[in-house]
């Protein structure tokens, strides 16, 4: 069933331009940073995707909702988006699995969203000025004076900065068992982690110990006895100290790590590297990514703002050896994974567990099994 009927709505950005439409899913203020995920398809584990805590999320599709909400394809407990914007929503879902609509799923996790606006427009203003603040304000709201609903905008505190992992870890540890044999025993911390991610490992003979970004290292490396996983997550990179610790620690004692997105970025600090914030990121399930060894090129899916910085095509000496950038992006040459040559660790900035998104990276997660049953991390692959 449709959600309660639209009221009017209009989104602010912090630099002024304004966009009039209807409300979508719930009534009411909210406010965030505008970024935009280019993705047809899995808008469903868009909006459960930790990493999106804090963000307005701009559906370049124009058409979103087709297939509903259903009880299977979460990737955590909630929905974390501060906001949604869409063009043309589907009125009614018609999917078999489908159990609420779109709009009734937004409206109960109390996210406010705007319909009816030009996407493609607010998209091409994002990719030219960059992400930025943003609001939405429905129903009454909506008629206050711009002015106002800028300078509330313009309150709010800018995503450059912003600690949010522990708005998104888990309060107590869980596991994940292996599916089958037992070939080895993970921790991964909680950085903002997708249920899927477990899931991947799980698939290929881990039994995992899904942990909070808050454990010791001792703790730590005792559970993750074979190797460590740093998961996803949302947030400024250059502010998580104690995540970087553990990373350290990790390769302090030679354990096997694997980092994606949030985790990449631990992993590039924790060798000294700096991260900084992109224009306007890589959101969706369209990416292309090149293995710079190999030149293979893969479709991935994305979700990150910020990047690591590193130098392209040379070996970096850090404190813990020779590192090299294993992966770019083919749209704007971003590190997107790192291989360290002298310690069992390497990254990248994608999300391998495809969910949503295509499955073409899945294979790292073999490779995270066989670094952990002794191959060599320096290996060509």
């Amino acid at each position: 069933m449709p959600g309660p009927a639209p009221q009017p709505a209009v989104l602010v950005l912090e630099d002024g331009r304004s966009f009039r439409g209807r409300s979508f899913g719930a009534v009411g203020s909210t406010t965030g940073e505008a970024v935009f995920s280019t993705g047809m398809t899995g808008y469903q584990e868009t909006l459960t995707d930790p990493s999106y805590r804090g963000q307005v999320v701009v559906m370049t599709s124009p058409h979103v909702g087709n297939t509903g909400m259903n009880d299977e394809d979460p990737e955590s407990r909630r929905i974390w988006v501060a906001g949604y914007v869409v063009r043309d929503p589907s009125p009614l879902p018609s999917n078999w699995r489908a159990r609420r609509s779109l709009d009734e799923e937004l409206v109960a996790a109390g996210v406010v969203g705007i319909r009816d606006i030009d996407t493609r427009a607010l998209t091409r203003h994002l990719r030219d000025r960059g992400a930025m603040r943003v609001g939405i304000f429905s129903g009454s709201a909506a008629g206050d004076p711009l002015d106002d609903l800028l300078a509330r905008v313009r309150s709010e505190a800018p995503m450059a900065g912003a600690n949010l992992t522990a708005d998104v870890t888990i309060d107590h540890p869980y596991v994940v068992p292996a599916i089958g044999e037992e070939r080895y025993v993970v921790a991964a911390v909680d950085l903002g982690i997708k249920s899927m991610t477990p899931h991947r490992m799980a698939e290929r003979g881990m039994t995992v110990h899904v942990v909070p970004a808050t454990i010791d290292a001792d703790a730590l490396l005792q559970l993750g006895r074979d190797g460590v996983f740093f998961s996803n997550g949302p947030g400024d990179p250059a502010t998580a100290d104690h995540a970087v610790s553990l990373v350290q620690a990790a390769l302090d004692a030679r354990r096997p790590v694997f980092g994606i997105c949030f985790g990449h970025q631990m992993l590039g600090r924790a060798l000294g590297l700096r991260t900084y914030k992109l224009r306007f990121g890589h959101r969706g399930v369209n990416q292309p990514v090149q293995e710079l060894h190999t030149g293979r090129v893969a479709v991935t899916a994305h979700n990150h703002g910020f990047a690591v910085e590193a130098p392209i095509g040379t070996d970096i000496d850090t404190p813990y050896g020779r590192v090299r950038v294993s992966h770019v992006c083919l749209n704007d040459n971003v590190v997107e994974g790192l291989r360290c040559l002298d310690v069992p660790a390497f990254s990248v900035q994608y999300h391998p567990e495809a969910a949503a998104g295509p499955h073409d990276a899945a294979d790292l997660f073999d490779e995270f099994a066989r670094l952990m049953g002794g191959d060599v991390v320096a290996s060509p692959r």
